[in-house]
């Protein structure tokens, strides 16, 4: 039996369901993924579109990469969370974004891309405090 990777954007709009393993988990520290996520990287895990069904109302914005290639980049039209993103290089194929996934337990970072434009804060250090919830402090 195939493992079924079900996820959903924030406010439940939109939800889907990946079935089988995914081709690569990837973390991914280019310019437009860092816009894309707010942070140093985005991780997502590689799918061949045939085994993803979406469903809700998705918006969407292209662009075109360095190897002139155009990457689409799938949002809840509703709370913008972003859902996936596809490249015409691998015309089928999506990326689900790991943070919309339920569970993702067992899908582990296989690679990490454009490791040269991660910016020196996306770390964190041996001295770094870390908090299994919110923490209840002040800055």
């Amino acid at each position: 039996m195939k493992r079924k990777y079900k996820g959903k954007c924030l406010c439940g709009d939109v939800t889907y369901v990946a079935e089988g393993s995914p081709i690569v988990v990837a973390q991914c520290h280019c310019e437009e993924c860092r816009r894309l996520s707010g942070t140093g990287h985005t991780v997502g895990a590689m799918f061949p579109s045939t085994a993803v069904v979406l469903n809700g109302k998705l918006n969407e914005y292209s662009y075109r990469s360095d190897k002139d290639s155009e990457v689409t980049k799938a949002f809840c039209a509703k709370c913008g969370s972003p859902i996936y993103g596809s490249n015409t290089r691998l015309p089928d194929h999506l990326t689900l974004t790991l943070g919309t996934m339920d569970d993702a337990v067992g899908l582990d970072v296989e690679v990490v891309i454009f490791e040269r434009d991660r910016p020196h804060w996306d770390q964190i250090g041996e001295d770094v405090a870390s908090f299994d919830t919110q923490p209840d402090w002040k800055p």
